[in-house]
């Protein structure tokens, strides 16, 4: 296997399926010239030119728009929001154009888009650069989510998506395009609605996606070190959901502890507390706990950011109580 960086991955997986397929093209905010706010599409203007690779003006809601219309008309696009926070711009042209159109022109028409963005903390770049507000667009019906932790799956997810016929939000986490992991040579696929399993274990269940997989996996490794059997499941997609792979855990441990990033109101973990509950109550030893960010906006300061979302201790601290029956 090779390594490469996630935003590497990602740029990979742009070119092999804009080699692969003509109908593929990339347009957003600073994607061509600059190469995408962080290098995730540096290099492919020069392969592909600027008829493929397209610099947009600074309107999210056109970005949006411009990728329905295209993906209607027989193209394959993969769009660019730079920071989630502004798909609340995007999110008509997005969610009930896109998200609805197959519905309202009874199965007539798809719109095989992708509209990717960069979500997540870590940068302190405060209130508006900062959130996490993927539960919004799994709540609306006709749009996909996914959420990859590892470059391997950014890569796969990617090329899986440019490939489906449905319109898919693909959220990279702006903290995770420095991460480093290994990729399979050859043609990789990652499906969707498949969550992937970071590590086995018993006594209880840890279930997180995006850049928290990758903190969860830490922790269920400092977890094992202390003699409790973590199991860590890295959703991967959102929508659709690996519901399966998450009851089965549940079944075999009977503690779930559930991590996001997104503020703990409504958050997306929510519903996965709500199908565990409907589908494994009677295999639950204790009640379901998550550990999500505070209900406030995303602080600028470093000391507070880090004080308002889910940190290794705060994680560690929950699994523990969990664990020992202390909850």
């Amino acid at each position: 296997m090779a390594q490469a960086f996630y935003r590497e991955a990602i740029r990979d997986a742009l070119a092999e399926e804009m080699r692969r397929d003509p109908r593929v093209f990339v347009m957003g905010e600073d994607v061509a010239i600059y190469g995408g706010a962080y290098s995730a599409t540096k290099g492919l203007m020069e392969e592909f030119g600027e008829d493929r690779v397209r610099d947009t003006a600074i309107s999210e809601a056109a970005i949006a728009g411009a990728a329905v219309g295209a993906a209607m008309a027989g193209m394959r696009p993969v769009a660019e929001i730079m920071y989630f926070d502004f798909m609340t711009i995007a999110m008509d042209q997005f969610v009930n154009q896109g998200g609805k159109n197959r519905y309202m022109f009874g199965g007539k028409t798809t719109v095989p888009m992708v509209l990717r963005t960069e979500g997540g903390a870590g940068r302190c770049i405060a209130a508006q650069h900062s959130q996490s507000l993927e539960a919004w667009f799994t709540h609306a019906p006709g749009v996909f989510v996914v959420a990859p932790a590892t470059p391997a799956d950014a890569k796969g997810l990617l090329k899986t998506c440019i490939r489906d016929d449905n319109p898919i939000l693909f959220i990279e986490h702006k903290m995770l395009y420095g991460v480093k992991g290994e990729i399979p040579d050859g043609e990789h696929l990652v499906p969707l609605g498949k969550a992937a399993i970071r590590q086995e274990g018993s006594d209880l269940t840890i279930i997180s996606y995006s850049r928290m997989a990758n903190t969860c996996a830490e922790v269920g490794k400092k977890l094992a070190a202390d003699g409790i059997s973590a199991e860590v499941i890295d959703l991967r997609s959102l929508k659709p959901l690996d519901t399966r792979t998450i009851l089965e855990s549940v079944r075999k441990t009977g503690r779930v502890l559930l991590v996001s990033e997104a503020c703990s109101n409504t958050n997306f973990v929510c519903e996965i507390a709500m199908r565990i509950n409907e589908h494994a109550f009677d295999y639950l030893d204790a009640p379901i706990v998550r550990v999500c960010a505070a209900d406030v906006p995303v602080p600028m300061s470093p000391t507070l950011e880090d004080a308002a979302i889910p940190n290794p201790d705060r994680i560690m601290e929950a699994a523990r109580k969990l664990a020992k029956g202390e909850v």
